[in-house]
């Protein structure tokens, strides 16, 4: 019995009220199956669990089976926290791709930057995007029977011989038969193409969006995402960046392409990441155009989206009575968005200046905000008047700590730059932060 306790199927907590603590369930036990069925993972539990009468198979801390009978109304949460939140260990990459940012990143550092995930549950639950070539006839069963919709999909080229190619892996070409299989059983996914010069784009790109536009609606939309590239590359494919003059014509084509799929299909279907307008200084599409930011993950109408919800935030504000002064730091290719858009706070009483940081720690192909470090800011920076604070993208720092992509603290760069750093996560947010500093 100790061999079938040996799972991240542990109970870590009970909620007090719930379901499960109304039939004695308690910390230590382990959650073996839901109506018979092994619980392999976090998508089983909440799938098996969603009933209003089931069954659950418990083994207890002493090595004992109990079988539980709860009743609950449909869809009430058990109430149980496991051992690791996934319950399951993460499924990592198997495949090599030639674009890969990972493979781009410098020795050392956080761990966590090296970690290659490619697993189905976390695009499901965390809107990851993954490729689907670690699926085994079992698990691509066990989506269509979960009915795990929608997923998010690298998808790079529906020509399988291309796919292979770019991503070193014999079973990238199964890519199409695999969205097929779910689109016939009515699940939906979001798909994603890394677009290199001279490898997925012309005639293979055309193909790709054609293809996908044979499965909507199940096949939701599309995003193009330019390749992007570090200096340390020594041993990898030869890539380059797409030239501003190549974006521009990206762009024609693609918004040829967006008015003729939305007059058949009611949708635009297709999007071009920010990158490829602010390569070549053209504007950006309206708000409206981004029909909901599906691909807001992918620099989708990013810049678009803050925007709005700055200028939602403003509408119940009045001028200020006092002017007050800040300074924001970000990536180089969205700084004339912000600098733009920023003189619409002025009327506010808000002045912001801004400022492109080149990105000298990755090379300074790299333009996004996100990836600028801690270092490259305060080198840049030293000796400027920030105003009352300097705001930064909160992309910049960890998710769950105040620490740059190159492990400098956020102290420690408030220290060096001797102000305040506030990081601003949204539109929203920005709005707040400089009205009630």
């Amino acid at each position: 019995m100790e061999n079938m306790r040996n799972t991240q199927q542990i109970i870590s907590d009970v909620l007090p009220g719930s379901p499960a603590e109304r039939v004695g369930l308690r910390i230590g036990d382990a959650l073996l199956a839901i109506d018979g069925e092994p619980v392999i993972d976090l998508v089983d539990y909440e799938h098996l669990s969603a009933n209003e009468h089931i069954t659950l198979t418990i083994c207890k801390k002493d090595g004992n089976i109990e079988r539980v009978d709860i009743e609950k109304d449909d869809y009430e949460p058990l109430g149980l926290t496991f051992a690791t939140s996934l319950m399951d260990k993460m499924r990592t990459c198997k495949n090599h791709c030639v674009f890969c940012f990972i493979d781009q990143m410098p020795k050392g550092g956080r761990s966590s930057l090296h970690v290659k995930d490619d697993d189905w549950r976390m695009s499901f639950i965390m809107g990851n995007y993954v490729t689907l070539t670690n699926l085994d006839e079992r698990e691509l069963n066990r989506i269509i029977r979960r009915r795990v919709s929608p997923l998010y999909v690298s998808l790079h080229a529906s020509d399988p011989e291309v796919r292979r190619k770019m991503m070193k892996n014999p079973n990238a070409g199964e890519i199409v038969p695999q969205l097929k299989r779910l689109a016939a059983a009515g699940l939906q996914f979001h798909l994603q193409i890394v677009l290199c010069p001279g490898l997925n784009d012309g005639d293979v790109l055309r193909r790709s969006i054609d293809d996908m536009l044979e499965l909507y609606p199940y096949a939701q939309s599309l995003a193009i995402v330019p390749v992007g590239l570090t200096r340390f590359r020594d041993g990898l494919t030869p890539l380059r960046n797409y030239t501003a003059e190549e974006a521009a014509r990206m762009i024609d084509e693609i918004e040829q392409k967006q008015v003729e799929i939305k007059k058949k299909y009611g949708t635009r279907f297709v999007f071009l990441a920010d990158e490829w307008y602010t390569l070549c200084d053209r504007t950006l599409p309206d708000y409206d155009d981004y029909e909901g930011f599906p691909q807001i993950e992918n620099g989708v109408g990013l810049l678009r989206l803050f925007e709005g919800e700055m200028l939602e935030a403003l509408e119940d504000r009045e001028p200020l009575k006092q002017k007050k002064q800040f300074f924001m730091a970000g990536g180089v290719s969205a700084e004339p968005f912000f600098r733009e858009s920023y003189q619409q706070l002025i009327p506010y009483g808000i002045e912001i200046k801004t400022h492109a940081i080149k990105n000298r720690f990755f090379g300074e192909s790299v333009t996004v905000g996100g990836l600028v470090t801690g270092g490259d800011l305060i080198d840049q920076l030293k000796g400027e008047e920030f105003g009352r604070a300097l705001l930064i993208p909160r992309a910049m720092l960890k998710a769950d700590e105040e620490v740059f992509l190159d492990g400098v603290t956020k102290a420690e760069a408030e220290a060096a730059l001797q102000t305040r750093i506030l990081p601003v996560a949204t539109g929203e947010d920005l709005v707040e932060i400089v009205f009630s500093e």
